[in-house]
């Protein structure tokens, strides 16, 4: 998808550790008011485990793993436990998957962790990141798996930075960012996408998020997903998602369009027209559960509760 643009490290050396209007044009479409009381909106953001901060818990969960497989030692001593800080680690970890022989580890460390250092707010996303993967995803071991092998989390994150270079006008940076990153990981944020936290791209693969697109809290994305545009035009021109959103694999989301708060796109769907909040929409074209008239409303959320396939019996005869 073409940009439109309208206008291991463990050295001697110490490791060194405006906001966006990502307001969603549907609350003016669908207003709060609209919304089921019965759902809750106010899932838990902390970033504590048991009380405990995440990366304190993965430093726990790092010493344990080595100690069951001691041939882990030299790998999570660099990629964790020799790191004074969760932003530092990171840094390191992306900087060692996105090095080429032209662009060192070395060099692109030093990039991260300076916008690391000056943003603390990414890497309170990084942490609600890790929580939605540990709480979402029957496959997440730990929060140390998660941080050391999954893609999709770690491709948010070089978009996390990759973004922040973009809104300070450091253009060509974060284009090379998302380059890298689309080579490495085989996932395509452009850099001027909006990204909440607590956000789960679950297998990551041949996701596709266009310059424009925002993307709210707690939403669940899974692999093979594209919000993009429907042309050539410029401008405001990629979908906006709204909180708590799950979006199924296979799916298109096209133009400038919305997915209200709550609401559940099905796999393999192709979405052109706004999804009012706590609905669901499947097929191709997609069509509301329901009908448009009176769409059965969720009542619990999709984007972390992760139910896929509740609307089935309701949307299609299909047996086996």
């Amino acid at each position: 998808m073409a940009p439109c643009i309208d206008t291991s490290r463990t050295t001697g050396k110490a490791l060194l550790s405006q906001d966006d209007d990502s307001r969603f044009h549907y609350i003016n479409l669908f207003p709060p008011g609209n919304f089921p009381a019965r759902i809750s909106r106010s899932p838990n953001t902390s970033s504590l485990v048991d009380g405990v901060d995440v990366w304190v818990k993965m430093l726990e969960e790092a010493k344990s793993d080595v100690e069951k497989e001691p041939i882990l030692s030299s790998y999570y001593h660099s990629s964790i436990t020799s790191h004074p800080s969760l932003a530092s680690a990171l840094a390191n970890i992306l900087s060692v998957k996105l090095s080429t022989l032209a662009l060192p580890s070395n060099t692109l460390f030093e990039l991260f962790i300076s916008v690391l250092e000056e943003s603390p707010e990414i890497t309170e996303s990084v942490k609600q990141d890790l929580l939605a993967a540990k709480e979402r995803d029957p496959a997440c071991l730990s929060y140390v798996h998660c941080f050391l092998s999954f893609k999709g989390f770690l491709a948010c994150q070089a978009h996390r930075i990759a973004h922040k270079l973009w809104t300070q006008d450091r253009k060509i940076l974060a284009l090379l960012i998302q380059n890298r990153v689309s080579e490495s990981f085989a996932v395509d944020f452009h850099p001027g996408a909006k990204i909440g936290k607590g956000v789960l791209l679950d297998h990551a693969t041949g996701v596709v998020i266009g310059e424009t697109a925002v993307v709210g809290d707690n939403v669940s994305i899974l692999h093979g997903v594209t919000l993009g545009g429907t042309g050539k035009q410029c401008g405001d021109r990629h979908p906006k998602i709204g909180d708590g959103v799950l979006i199924g694999a296979g799916t298109c989301v096209l133009g400038n369009i919305t997915i209200g708060e709550g609401a559940k796109v099905g796999s393999g769907s192709v979405v052109l027209k706004d999804v009012p909040p706590h609905t669901t929409a499947v097929g191709n074209p997609a069509r509301l559960i329901g009908g448009k008239e009176n769409p059965k409303m969720l009542d619990k959320i999709p984007g972390l509760s992760m139910d896929q396939t509740s609307y089935l019996t309701e949307w299609s005869d299909y047996v086996i």
